[in-house]
C-alpha cells in the first residue's frame, strides 16, 4: 500500500526539485555557452548573438588553436605541474597526516593546533609573494643562477605551492579511523613503520586519498594567480595554459583589460571564439578523469571529515 504524501511534503519536494534543476542549469550553462561560442560564426560571437546553441557554424577556431604551438607548450606545462604537483602534494600530505594521527607523537596537539591555525589566519598576499620570491632565489643559488628567472620556475610552482591544511586534516582523520588492532597485527608480523603506512593505512584509506588527489589535481590544473604573479613575462615558456589564455585575452579581445596596440588577431569575434575553444580544451582532462574518481568522493569526504 502506497503511503499518502501530505501537502507540506509535496510542496517541499516540488520546491527542492525546482531549485535543484535551476542549480543544475546554472552549472551546465557556462559549458554549453562555451561550446556554442566555439562553433558559432565569428560575427555572431562578436555581436553577442550566441545564447546557448551555435549561431552559424565553423570549426576554424579549433583549427587555429590546434595549430598554435605556444598553446600546446603551455598546455604541457599545466599537465606537468598537475601530475608532478599532485604526486608531490600527496606524498608529503600522507606522511604528515600519518604522523599527526599517532597519539605517541610528541607535541601532537601543538602541531595539530598550528595546522588548523593556518586555516583561520593567513599571512596575506604580500608575505606569501615575498616567500615565493625568496624560495625562487634559494633554488637559483643551488643551481648557480644569479636570479630566480635563471631557473625553470615550473619547479617552484610544484614544490612551493602545494600546502593545504584542509587536505592534511582529511587524511589525518581517515588514518585515525583505521582500527588499531590491524596495525598491531602488522607489527607482530614484523612490519616496519613504512610498511604499516603503505600496506595498512594507505590501502584502507584509498577513498580519502583519491578524494584528496582530486582536490590537489583540480587546484593545480586551475592554478592561475600565483603562476601569473611569480612567473611573469620573463618565463612565458613555463606558463601554465591558464596564464597563456589570460595573456591571449588581454591582447586580442575586449573580455579583459585594455586592448592596447599589440593585438595579434585583428578580429575580436575570431579571437573570442578561439578563447572559448581553449577553454573547452582545458576542461577535457578534468571531465575525463572526474567520472573515475567521483565514486570515491562522498565516501572519502565522510571518512576524512567525520571523526568518531
Amino acid at each position: 500500500m502506497k503511503r499518502k504524501i501530505e501537502a507540506s511534503e509535496l510542496i517541499f519536494k516540488i520546491i527542492a526539485y525546482v531549485l535543484l534543476i535551476i542549480f543544475a542549469i546554472m552549472c551546465v550553462y557556462p559549458l554549453l555557452y562555451a561550446l556554442g561560442s566555439t562553433f558559432s560564426a565569428w560575427d555572431s560571437v562578436k555581436n553577442g548573438k550566441v545564447i546557448l546553441w551555435p549561431d552559424g557554424f565553423q570549426i576554424e577556431s579549433f583549427k587555429l588553436v590546434f595549430m598554435d604551438n605556444r598553446f600546446w607548450v603551455n598546455y604541457s606545462n599545466t599537465l606537468f605541474v598537475t601530475f608532478v604537483g599532485t604526486i608531490w602534494c600527496l606524498v608529503y600530505s600522507i606522511l604528515g597526516a600519518y604522523a599527526l594521527s599517532k597519539k605517541r607523537l610528541m607535541g601532537r596537539h601543538g602541531f595539530n593546533f598550528f595546522l588548523v591555525f593556518t586555516m583561520w589566519f593567513g599571512a596575506g598576499v604580500v608575505p606569501q609573494y615575498l616567500n615565493y620570491q625568496q624560495t625562487g632565489q634559494i633554488f637559483a643559488s643551488i643551481v648557480g643562477g644569479s636570479s630566480m628567472y635563471d631557473i625553470d620556475l615550473k619547479w617552484l610552482i610544484v614544490l612551493a605551492m602545494g600546502m593545504n591544511a584542509t587536505n592534511i586534516i582529511l587524511l589525518r582523520n581517515s588514518f585515525e579511523g583505521v582500527p588499531s588492532e590491524i596495525e598491531e597485527a602488522a607489527r607482530i608480523d614484523g612490519a616496519t613503520e613504512l610498511q604499516v603506512l603503505t600496506k595498512v593505512y594507505i590501502p584502507m584509506s584509498k577513498a580519502t586519498i583519491a578524494t584528496v588527489a582530486l582536490f590537489f589535481g583540480i587546484s593545480r590544473w586551475n592554478g592561475y594567480f600565483w603562476a601569473y604573479k611569480v612567473l611573469g613575462a620573463e618565463q612565458q615558456y613555463s606558463w601554465p595554459v591558464q596564464v597563456y589564455m589570460r595573456d591571449f585575452i588581454e591582447k586580442n579581445t575586449g573580455l579583459a583589460g585594455s586592448l592596447g596596440d599589440d593585438r595579434d588577431i585583428p578580429d575580436v569575434g575570431q579571437a573570442t571564439s578561439m578563447v572559448y575553444a581553449m577553454v573547452v580544451l582545458a576542461m577535457v582532462p578534468i571531465l575525463v578523469i572526474y567520472p573515475f574518481i567521483q565514486k570515491y568522493f562522498a565516501k572519502g569526504v565522510n571518512m576524512g571529515g567525520v571523526k568518531e
